[in-house]
């Protein structure tokens, strides 16, 4: 009989798998570092033209039937 060889194949190839997964994730983060501006704008700076669309959509907000006609599930009997 011949003893069992163990084979490193699978770990090896679990090891470059992670690798390359890796490097894919800081590839993507620095190609994507400097083209998202997360500053939220002042609020000064709301022109006529966007302050009359949110008060259209705020008037539209106001004015839907959210009514669900859904009962309390704790309700007091």
């Amino acid at each position: 009989m011949e003893p069992d060889k163990k084979s490193n194949g699978p770990l090896i190839g679990l090891i470059v798998i992670i690798i390359i997964l890796v490097l894919g994730g800081v590839y993507m983060w620095q190609s994507n570092k400097g083209a998202v501006d997360t500053t939220p704008a002042p609020a000064g700076d709301v022109s006529p033209a966007d302050s009359a669309d949110l008060d259209a959509l705020d008037k539209d907000l106001d004015s839907a039937n959210i009514d669900v006609g859904a009962n309390a599930v704790n309700s007091v009997q």
